[in-house]
């Protein structure tokens, strides 16, 4: 076991990403999933670096509240987002236990850890199958995805990961 974290699943995506298709001949956009409270959201897989179990996580003095801390990942420090926190949610009653995931993400050459309820599937998505968020949503949400996409069972929420990293916001 690792001093910083235990790593449940690693690299899932490769370093010639212009050449990455998961579906030869098919117009399909794959998105890794996960979910927090009941909604089920979901980033570009292209974006992902690592899916984690965040085994310790070291405060950050005058952070924002967002800012759970940051983890040492393979020597280099990531930043670790609480997410349910940035979209204005209660925090986990069970916050403490260890059992978060955390779904790191690059943003202008930075690792970013979204610490999340649970880590979901990979799955592709026809362009034509989304949604633009509807007028009634909250504005603060809005701020962090401008589309959806209705699946059998519920809606997956597309996060804009620059807007959802923009702590100045």
């Amino acid at each position: 076991m690792t001093d910083a974290l235990v790593e449940t699943e690693t690299e899932i995506v490769t370093d010639d990403h212009q050449n990455l298709s998961t579906h030869p001949g098919e117009d399909l956009e794959d998105f890794v999933t996960f979910t927090i409270g009941n909604q089920m959201f979901g980033i570009p897989v292209l974006r992902v670096q690592d899916i984690l179990t965040p085994n310790q996580i070291v405060p950050i003095p005058l952070a924002p509240r967002e800012v759970r801390g940051s983890i040492n990942l393979r020597g280099r420090i990531v930043t670790v987002i609480d997410v349910r926190v940035r979209l204005g949610l209660p925090p986990r009653e069970d916050a403490g236990d260890g059992k978060n995931m955390g779904v790191t993400v690059e943003q202008d050459n930075d690792l970013c850890t979204l610490l999340v309820d649970m880590s979901g599937d990979v799955i592709g998505l026809s362009p034509t199958l989304y949604e633009r968020n509807p007028g009634t949503l909250d504005p603060k949400w809005r701020d962090f995805y401008n589309v959806g996409y209705r699946l059998e069972e519920q809606l997956m929420v597309v996060l804009v990961i620059e807007q959802l990293l923009d702590l100045q916001a």
